[in-house]
């Protein structure tokens, strides 16, 4: 059963997938860099031997062990096998009865140890967002252990008889113990009696050193050889000089017997333990051989996800070929900002390779060196990439069929052993590929009918195309001919394609066009080099009339849609500027209302101070007519001007007349304003003829429209979510304030964490107001320290009902799912 399984990882499809594809499209680089990451050498053999699938459910089930292992490593930041060990051959070898050292017993006990730990990871269950049970991380990855368990009495009798340094404990029996407590009292014994030997009087002058060494297993002592015979003795052995005879004294013959007996003894009992051990491997040796199995399969997701987080790669949409009309294949490629994985990302020219679904063949033309034989690579190798359950380098949303084979031309096929040309080599390949070749197969083709004559060439390059449409077999062709061009324009399910050059820097773009042919640009290129115009007069001429209108037109669109291009560029960025500049003006004239008011507000408590005093010498003067015993009617009119005076002084100031100001856009809820009075932000509920509701964290207040200070910002501008029963009803005035919609989905990833925030939160507000239901967050796994914080941010935000973690086809943990409370109508 675990074999099955290790088939099912490794595929064994290579009788289906061309190997001289594999080669072309150079997969076995792909192979190389992902058994880097390995952690122990099975789950490497493992990356080495994996071959694409053609099966939907295999590449489905592979898809999702590299999701969830991406899942387990944004959880557990340490997760690994790391210290597990291929001790297959170890368990071969005690299943035939062998016995094992110690140091291997260590190894097979660190192993399953690891797989211990690795399991109760697997079935840890976790919360993955609001509204959802908890529930283990890696499901699909957990049925690799399904109904493994731990050997757990094989693992304590390796702990209670091996150390960690590979040794046998002296524990690991009690005659070992016994034994080893006699060969240290006999030890020392025998020291004992040599060193008085060694530090005699009589006996040190005739030693040539004073120290005790061993030959032969025997403890011996170096006798000078001028002293021959004058100590009874063995001797062992002699120095190369003949200077030294090691010799053992006869008094300590018995105590080196004694010793030799009880060592034999020890090394009899650690070869009975250790076959003993052995023999427990044996019997435990199929269960041990399914866990390092699993093992490798566990580590070989953990390593396509690991290299998945390098690349900043996407797993793709996988799906079976569709039911289109009879001259489509029904195959699917929308490949968006595909970059190829062997390239520098940070150099590499992402390209949107899309066909419609009215396309399957695709003519794709430009100069040399433009990229064409790279695009064509990248579109094999990411299928490839993709069929094997491999993430790889493209925008999350890109989608693919499963073929059942690929094909590749790719390259100089010149063979000097097999006496072909290049022209002959490249032709025995394609028919190979076509012998091969049906409608669930992929064919890319580099430079096709080139190496020969080019009109026979051209006729050829369109005769295979005109099969491969006839077969409906997807394939992508590049091309310098101009015929395919043609065929391609007048042919329903054949597409142009270009790879754009910029003439006045000589210079590919790489940048990938759909639905135009390629220029060669190859008159523009050399008179720009320097060859003389009358050979460039010349070579025009013999171009023909139709070739020179058609490259002439080629070349109008192509410079038209640039202009266009730039045009689109240039509105933009005038646009942004333009904004910026109002957001500027809008901020200094709310800095000038606001040093106004100021200004009079300072005016107002003067006044008001003055007032104040003025009333306290009235009530002076009261108290000083009531105890003289005259009338107060006098001061009575002095009073009532104070009063209305300090009335008129408690309103607020006007706000100023702005003549030559564009009039400002009204209040309206939702809106982030700033009360001047209190010098504090709070959001419009409310509004009426001159006052205004606004929300100041949980507080509601009413305040007049001149004390509301605009946000400098149109961004700020957003509604909050209120319960029913806190509803103003004159919040339920229609809300016609149109605002442009962010997009349902926000890429945070490569930003820090503070950006990110500040990103959010200005997308939250957006988003909200536009009225969207829910939007995509793209973190990315990493360390996890962006995704809790994005994640805390949503928990504390307002505008946001719930969140979860996105679905496996949704970017799983690199993504969360916020969605927005009801705005308010």
């Amino acid at each position: 059963m675990c074999s099955a399984g290790m088939m099912e990882i490794c595929g064994t499809l290579s009788d289906i997938m061309d190997e001289k594809t594999l080669v072309t499209l150079e997969y076995d680089k792909i192979l190389r860099r992902l058994a880097g990451y390995a952690a122990f050498s099975a789950s490497a053999d493992l990356a080495l031997q994996l071959r694409p699938s053609s099966s939907l459910e295999e590449v489905a089930r592979r898809q999702a062990f590299t999701t969830q292992a991406r899942r387990l490593i944004s959880l557990f930041a340490d997760f690994s096998v790391s210290g597990a060990h291929d001790i297959r051959p170890y368990l071969d070898l005690a299943s035939r009865s062998g016995v094992l050292t110690p140091a291997e017993l260590l190894e097979i006990k660190n192993t399953l140890l690891v797989a211990s730990q690795v399991m109760h990871k697997l079935k840890v269950e976790v919360k993955s967002g609001v509204g959802r049970s908890a529930a283990p991380p890696a499901p699909a990855l957990a049925e690799l252990f399904k109904d493994l368990q731990t050997p757990t009495s094989l693992l304590d009798a390796i702990t209670q008889s091996i150390s960690e340094r590979g040794e046998v404990l002296d524990n690991a029996s009690v005659r070992l113990g016994i034994i080893r407590r006699e060969i240290k009292v006999s030890h020392d014994r025998l020291m004992g009696r040599l060193e008085k030997i060694v530090n005699d009087p009589k006996t040190a002058p005739m030693l040539q050193e004073s120290i005790i060494t061993q030959r032969n297993g025997r403890y011996v002592i170096p006798l000078r050889a001028d002293f021959k015979g004058q100590i009874r003795s063995i001797i062992h052995d002699q120095s190369s000089s003949g200077a030294t005879l090691f010799v053992e004294p006869l008094v300590v013959v018995e105590l080196n017997n004694q010793l030799q007996e009880a060592m034999l003894a020890e090394r009899d009992e650690e070869r009975r333990i250790l076959t003993e051990l052995s023999h427990q491997v044996g019997e435990n040796a199929v269960a041990i051989h399914c866990m390092v199995n699993a093992l490798a399969q566990l580590d070989l997701a953990l390593m396509c996800a690991r290299y998945a987080e390098d690349l900043r790669a996407s797993e793709p949409v996988i799906v079976p070929f569709q039911r289109n009309a009879h001259n489509h294949p029904g195959s699917v490629i929308r490949l968006f900002q595909a970059r190829h994985p062997l390239l520098d990302p940070d150099r590499v020219v992402a390209i949107d390779l899309d066909l419609d679904e009215n396309t399957f063949a695709l003519v794709l033309t430009g100069p040399n060196t433009g990229g064409k034989t790279v695009t064509l690579k990248t579109a094999g190798l990411l299928v490839l990439m993709a069929q094997s359950g491999l993430h790889i380098p493209v925008q999350s949303g890109s989608v693919l069929s499963i073929f059942e084979d690929v094909f590749a031309d790719i390259g100089d096929e010149q063979s000097i052993e097999q006496s072909l040309s290049t022209f002959s080599a490249h032709i025995t390949n394609i028919i190979r590929i076509l012998q091969q070749a049906d409608s669930r197969s992929l064919i890319l083709l580099d430079e096709l009918g080139a190496g020969t004559d080019p009109q026979e060439g051209a006729a050829l390059a369109r005769g295979i195309l005109a099969y491969l449409v006839e077969k409906r077999i997807t394939c992508l062709i590049a091309t310098h001919y101009p015929e395919l061009k043609t065929y391609a324009h007048a042919t329903p399910g054949v597409t142009n394609a270009c790879l754009e050059f910029d003439p006045q820097t000589l210079c590919p773009t790489y940048r990938l066009v759909i639905g135009l042919p390629g220029l060669s640009n190859a008159l523009t290129i050399a008179e720009r080099l320097g060859l003389p115009s009358e050979i460039i007069t010349t070579a025009r001429s013999a171009l023909g009339s139709d070739a020179l209108r058609a490259e002439d037109l080629l070349a109008e669109i192509h410079t038209q849609r640039d202009l266009a291009r730039k045009a689109r560029t240039e509105a933009e960025s005038l646009r942004q500027e333009a904004e910026k500049k109002h957001a500027e003006l809008e901020r200094r004239l709310e800095q000038i209302e606001d040093e106004r008011y100021e200004a009079l507000e300072k005016a107002r408590q003067q006044a008001e101070d003055a007032i104040e005093s003025l009333q306290e010498e009235i009530k002076m003067l009261r108290r000083e007519l009531t105890r003289a015993r005259q009338p107060l009617e006098a001061l009575q009119p002095l009073a009532e001007r104070a009063e209305a005076l300090k009335d008129r002084l408690l309103k607020p100031p006007a706000p100023a007349q702005k003549r030559t100001r564009t009039p400002a856009r009204p209040l309206r809820v939702g809106q982030r304003v700033r009360l001047r009075s209190l010098k504090t932000q709070g959001i419009i509920t409310a509004i009426e003829a001159d006052e205004v509701e606004v929300l100041i964290g949980s507080l509601r207040m009413r305040t007049s429209v001149a004390d509301i200070q605009r946000s400098a910002s149109e961004e700020e501008e957003i509604t909050p979510p209120t319960s029913p029963s806190s509803r103003s009803p004159l919040s339920a005035q229609p809300f016609t304030h149109y605002t442009p919609s962010p997009g349902a989905e926000l890429d945070l990833r490569g930003k820090t964490t503070e950006e990110a925030l500040e990103a959010l939160e200005k997308y939250i507000e957006a988003a909200y107001v536009a009225g969207l239901p829910f939007a995509r967050i793209i973190h990315g796994k990493g360390t996890g320290r962006l995704r809790q914080a994005v994640r805390d941010a949503l928990r504390r935000c307002a505008y946001v009902s719930a969140w979860e973690t996105g679905l496996d086809g949704e970017g799983g943990e690199g993504v969360t799912i916020a969605r927005f409370a009801q705005m308010e109508k």
